[in-house]
């Protein structure tokens, strides 16, 4: 595990990513650690009801983003780590897509960090996604932009 990802289906663990948090050498400097977890959704947002999601992304830059913009949280007062972590490939209703953790000294320091990150990674990203809807109609979107 590392601090920022790009993963197929099932290779994410919300586990490995708390364990991985944990480890930091600074960890014993948090009060708490603020965590979003994405899943797949059965509508879209203007409620066409969704079957699955493919998401594609170009590796190497999104993993390069994600880890400046974790580097980037961690500059700010409280904080101690940042990890965002993306999942790629054809999903199905509840399967895990997005997991983006931070720790710090309190929640008014993570709570805000947690949000900044979560909207940075997924507006600063390459990432596509293609949503099926039960009609059979399908289309590519970019990712955050919706």
């Amino acid at each position: 595990m590392s601090r920022v990802g790009i993963h197929n289906k099932g290779e994410l663990s919300i586990e490995k990513l708390l364990n991985f948090i944990q480890s930091n050498e600074r960890f014993n400097e948090a009060g708490g650690v603020a965590c979003f977890f994405g899943y797949v959704k059965a509508f879209t947002n203007d409620d066409k009801k969704v079957t699955n999601l493919e998401l594609e992304a170009y590796k190497e830059r999104v993993e390069e983003k994600f880890e400046e913009i974790a580097a980037d949280i961690k500059t700010r007062p409280g904080i101690v780590d940042c990890l965002i972590h993306h999942v790629t490939g054809k999903l199905d209703l509840g399967d895990l897509i997005f997991a983006v953790m931070v720790a710090g000294r309190s929640r008014k320091n993570v709570f805000p960090a947690l949000v900044e990150a979560t909207e940075r990674a997924k507006k600063e990203a390459a990432i596509w996604k293609k949503e099926s809807l039960e009609t059979g109609e399908s289309y590519w979107i970019e990712y955050g932009k919706e």
